[in-house]
C-alpha cells in the first residue's frame, strides 16, 4: 500500500493516541527506511532507540526465523530454553543475579516499582514512597506513570498511585531533603533521555548511591533507552562507576522485537516468590532467541567500539553546527544519544519536519531539543550525510525567521 491508503487505514481504525508524522514506513535495512512511496529516510531515531543494530539485522532476523519454526511461544508454567540463555548472559554481564523478562520498558518499571515495595514488606518494613527525577520518564502504566516526572503525562490521569516524590536530576542536595525513614527506593535514569538528554555531573550518581545506602533505600536504574550500548557501555551504568541494586531494560535489547527487563541481586530478587508477579509473554521463546542474537552481535562484533567512536565523530560534527548556528545552545550527550539543545522560542519541532521532508528522520525531546539516537551501526559516512541534511534544515530555519 502507499501512504496514503495506510494514513487512511489507520486513521479510519486505530485509537488516535499517536502525533504521527504523515508518512507510513515499510521497509527498513541498516541505518535506511522506505515509505510506502518508496521514498528513503536516513533514520538517526531507530525506533526510538530500540534497533540499536539497525534495521532487520541478519543476526536477529536469522534467530527469528530459526525460532519461529521450533517454538514461537509457552507459558512460564514451564522452563524455556532460551529465556534461561538470555538471563545468563545479562547476569554475567552485570551487577545482577536474576532476570524478570517482560514485554516493555514500562512494564519492566512496573516490575522494579513493586520488587522494591515487596522487599520492605517481607522484611517487616511499612516503606512505600520512591523519589524519582523531574524530567524523567518512565512510562506510561500506573505505576511507571506515577513515577515519571513530568506532569504533560500524567493530566487526566489523576489520582495518580501513591507515594511518589519527585526531586530535580542531578541536585543531591534536594535528594537529601526528600529522603526519608519511609522511602523504599530512589529512581533514576543514568542519563534522561524523553527529558532532553540530561546528562548529570560525573560525582552525582556515585552520591545517590551513598545516600541509598544511609537511608537503606534500594536504588534503582531505568536503562530502558541507555542500556544496550547505546552509551558506548554494555550498561550505561559502567561509564559512573556505581551499582544499582535494580535495573530495568528494554528497547534495544532485542534488535527490534518486543521485550523488557528487570534485572536485581539476589538479596532483592528473592522477595518475588511465585505468584508475586508475573507477565504471559514475558521471556517467550520468540523475543529471548531474537535477545540472544542482538546481545552477542553488541558484545562480540565490535559494536561497542563503533558506538564510542562514532557518537565522538558525531559530537564533533555537531559542535562544528553550534559554531555556524548561533540559536545552538549546548550539544551533549554519551555514546550515540546526543541532543542539541535550541535557545527558548526556537521551534524544534519545525526542524525535525523539514528534516522529514529532506529524507532525515530525527525528533524533538523536552521541547527544545533536538534528538540523536541512531543505530549502534552507524558510519561517519552516514553522520556526514545526516549533518548534511541537518545544515540544510538550520539553514532554512534561519531564512525562514529573518525574512
Amino acid at each position: 500500500m502507499a501512504n496514503k491508503e495506510i494514513i487512511e487505514l489507520t486513521s479510519k481504525h486505530v485509537a488516535n493516541t499517536y502525533g504521527r508524522f504523515p508518512i507510513a514506513i515499510v521497509k527498513g535495512e541498516g541505518c535506511y527506511v522506505w515509505d510506502g512511496d518508496g521514498k528513503r529516510y536516513l533514520d538517526f531515531t531507530s525506533g526510538l532507540a530500540v534497533c540499536n543494530l539497525g534495521h532487520c539485522h541478519p543476526a536477529v532476523v536469522a534467530a527469528i526465523k530459526a525460532q519461529a519454526e521450533k517454538l514461537i511461544h509457552i507459558s512460564n508454567l514451564y522452563h524455556i530454553e532460551t529465556q534461561s540463555e538470555l538471563a545468563s548472559i545479562l547476569t554475567g554481564h552485570s551487577f545482577a543475579d536474576k532476570v524478570f523478562l517482560c514485554n516493555s520498558g514500562a512494564e519492566a518499571n512496573e516490575a522494579a516499582i513493586k520488587l522494591a515495595r515487596k522487599y520492605f514488606s517481607m522484611k517487616g518494613d511499612g516503606r512505600f514512597q520512591v523519589i524519582s527525577m523531574e524530567k524523567s520518564f518512565h512510562g506510561r502504566t500506573f505505576g511507571a506513570l506515577a513515577a515519571t516526572g513530568q506532569k504533560k503525562f500524567q493530566l487526566g490521569f489523576e489520582p495518580l498511585l501513591e507515594k511518589f516524590t519527585y526531586v530535580p536530576f542531578d541536585d543531591i542536595a534536594a535528594l537529601k531533603a526528600a529522603i526519608s525513614p519511609k522511602t523504599a527506593a530512589i529512581m533514576v535514569e543514568p542519563i534522561q533521555g524523553e527529558g532532553g538528554v540530561n546528562v548529570p555531573s560525573r560525582e552525582y550518581l556515585k552520591e545517590v548511591k551513598k545516600v541509598c545506602e544511609e537511608f537503606g533505600a534500594l536504588l534503582i536504574f531505568d536503562e530502558v533507552q541507555v542500556g544496550m550500548g547505546r552509551t558506548g557501555t554494555l550498561f550505561a551504568y559502567e561509564n559512573f562507576d556505581v551499582k544499582p541494586d535494580i535495573m530495568t531494560l528494554a528497547k534495544g535489547l532485542a534488535g527490534g522485537v518486543a521485550i523488557g527487563a528487570m534485572l536485581a541481586t539476589d538479596e532483592v530478587a528473592a522477595a518475588f516468590t511465585p505468584g508475586a508477579h508475573a507477565s504471559t509473554f514475558g521471556g517467550n521463546p520468540l523475543s529471548t532467541a531474537a535477545g540472544i542474537a542482538a546481545v552477542n552481535t553488541v558484545l562480540n562484533e565490535g559494536v561497542l567500539e563503533n558506538c564510542r567512536s562514532v557518537g565522538g565523530y558525531l559530537v564533533k560534527k555537531l559542535n562544528g553546527l553550534k559554531t555556524e548556528f548561533k540559536f545552538i545552545r549546548e550539544i551533549r550527550g554519551m555514546g550515540l544519544i546526543i541532543g542539541m539543545e535550541l535557545d527558548e522560542g526556537v521551534k524544534g519541532g519545525d526542524i525535525v519536519k523539514d528534516c522529514l521532508a529532506k529524507g532525515l528522520l530525527i525528533n524533538c525531546v523536552g521541547d527544545k531539543t533536538l534528538r540523536f539516537i541512531p543505530a549502534l551501526i552507524v558510519k561517519e559516512k552516514e553522520v556526514d550525510e545526516m549533518i548534511g541534511i541537518l545544515k540544510a534544515s538550520l539553514d532554512w530555519y534561519k531564512e525562514s525567521k529573518s525574512s
